[in-house]
């Protein structure tokens, strides 16, 4: 499973909001959306966040292994 959790982790540490990312970034309400209910997004999306946030992909998803 994919959680989105260090995502949030990252926000307060960068000090950004969602409404930021979405009003000041142009970043879809959806995505935020689709994050916070463990949903899929695409690369693309993923590409964007550690750019406008300057940080790694794994600061923003992690892979939860299912048992």
């Amino acid at each position: 499973m994919i959680s989105y959790a260090p995502f949030y982790e990252t926000l307060i540490r960068t000090g950004k909001t969602e409404y930021e990312l979405i009003y000041k970034y142009g970043l879809s309400a959806n995505t935020i959306h689709r994050m916070k209910h463990a949903k899929p997004i695409t690369t693309t999306t993923l590409d964007t966040l550690c750019f406008i946030l300057d940080c790694e992909i794994s600061d923003i998803i992690e892979y939860i292994k299912e048992e």
